[in-house]
């Protein structure tokens, strides 16, 4: 566990540095928000369209991976769904729900593809690209749906369709996908732009992660909340081992399924919840008490997982 908690620490050390220069006063506040935009809308695409045009899809353990993914999104999702009536009677409002479910499913990618790229170098990394591209469209289309129901505005599936088809996110996995199966050749200056980009994505993207926690959110959470965090970095890792081991899943694949399940939710969850009327303020305490809970959980998963994968 030890070996693991060193392999990683980097990555929390990142997420430090964005929360101790979030509140220091040497950088302009505006800049975050400029920061968020730059590597939702353009770092990150090209990291994960670098990824997928380089990925090796022959590797039969890459799509047993993403599609045990895919299995465990679902799995999670419906337990989620059964629980409703039970979290109601508990009196945990539909606005609640939605984020007690947001942040119980969605996570944040780029903690996933960092700690992947650090313990496991580029063959972790496009495995759990790949798992990325995987799970996007459906782990999106069900948190939307699930917002607009118990939100109770118009549910206007049309303008739902069209944000998931335009995320820069999916599009810049379907290109690298679409790149690298069809043999397309890019312009090679072209892609050493892309690459270099992408380069800068995964330290810029954890600053920006430690940039948004709310810290006072974490001294007092709310039942809720430490319910959010059990599902997230407890509950779903087991799921999804379990999966992957019906599946066969074995060694670093396992390992790096168990991760992506581990990982804290995503920031962007929360301009959705504030969007589409859930508990903007639920989400954002869930993210930070999850950040700080995985110091410890991440490693902790890691380690039993690989035991338990070495036989």
């Amino acid at each position: 566990m030890l070996i693991v908690f060193q392999s990683i620490l980097p990555i929390f050390l990142l997420v430090l540095l964005g929360i101790a220069l979030k509140r220091a006063p040497v950088i302009n506040v505006e800049l975050w928000d400029g920061l968020e935009q730059f590597s939702y809308w353009v770092l990150f695409p090209a990291l994960l369209f670098m990824t997928m045009a380089k990925a090796d899809f022959s590797n039969t353990q890459n799509l047993s991976v993403s599609f045990a993914a895919i299995v465990s999104v679902c799995v999670m999702s419906g337990g989620l769904l059964i629980a409703w009536p039970l979290l109601s009677k508990l009196h945990v409002s539909p606005a609640a729900y939605t984020s007690i479910f947001q942040t119980a499913t969605r996570w944040n990618a780029f903690m996933a593809l960092a700690i992947a790229a650090k313990t496991h170098g580029p063959a972790g990394l496009v495995m759990v690209g790949l798992v990325m591209a995987a799970i996007i469209i459906p782990l999106n289309l069900i948190n939307v749906t699930v917002l607009l129901w118990f939100s109770g505005r118009d549910r206007n599936y049309r303008a739902i369709l069209y944000r998931i088809i335009t995320n820069p996110l999916i599009l810049s996995t379907a290109l690298g996908i679409l790149v690298n199966l069809s043999g397309i050749h890019i312009y090679e200056p072209v892609m050493t732009t892309v690459d270099l980009l992408s380069q800068a994505s995964l330290s810029l993207g954890l600053i920006t992660v430690g940039a948004g926690l709310r810290i006072l959110d974490a001294l007092k959470p709310k039942p809720a909340t430490l319910l959010a965090v059990v599902l997230k970095l407890i509950v779903f890792p087991i799921v999804a081992v379990g999966v992957g081991t019906i599946f066969g899943i074995k060694g670093d694949g396992l390992i790096l399924l168990a991760l992506s399940a581990a990982v804290p939710t995503a920031m962007n969850g929360y301009l959705l919840a504030k969007q589409l009327n859930g508990d903007a303020d639920l989400y954002a305490a869930a993210a930070t008490v999850q950040v700080i809970a995985s110091f410890v959980t991440i490693p902790a998963v890691m380690a039993t997982v690989a035991y338990v994968a070495a036989g």
